[in-house]
């Protein structure tokens, strides 16, 4: 109920924010992968402006995911070694009996 309620509350929000700005920047903008020659017309792009703005945004996301991916790749490498660790360990450990107390919790003991 409170994840339904967050997402209510900011997502409705934004996505008005975003309606805004897509209807009040609709104009054609020319976008130039040239800034040497901006009028040449095989480097010139034409969309709205709000497509831009989103278009920038989106390539920030998947850039700033990319860059979060690598750098957490290190913690990501030493949890697969200390998982790996793990299931050795329980494969080398006998078996354990386990027996349920009154309360329901099970108790661990030595075979």
């Amino acid at each position: 109920m409170a994840k339904r309620i967050l997402t209510v509350v900011v997502l409705v929000p934004l996505a008005i924010i975003l309606i805004a700005l897509a209807v009040a920047n609709r104009a054609p903008t020319a976008f130039t992968f040239d800034p040497f020659n901006p009028g040449n017309p095989a480097l010139t792009i034409s969309l709205p402006l709000f497509a831009l703005l989103f278009l920038a945004l989106i390539i920030g996301m998947f850039i700033g995911s990319m860059a979060t991916w690598f750098r957490q790749g290190r913690y990501r490498r030493i949890a697969r070694q200390r998982n790996a660790e793990v299931e050795k360990l329980k494969k080398q450990t006998p078996p354990t009996e386990q027996k349920a107390d009154t309360k329901g919790a099970l108790v661990h003991r030595a075979a």
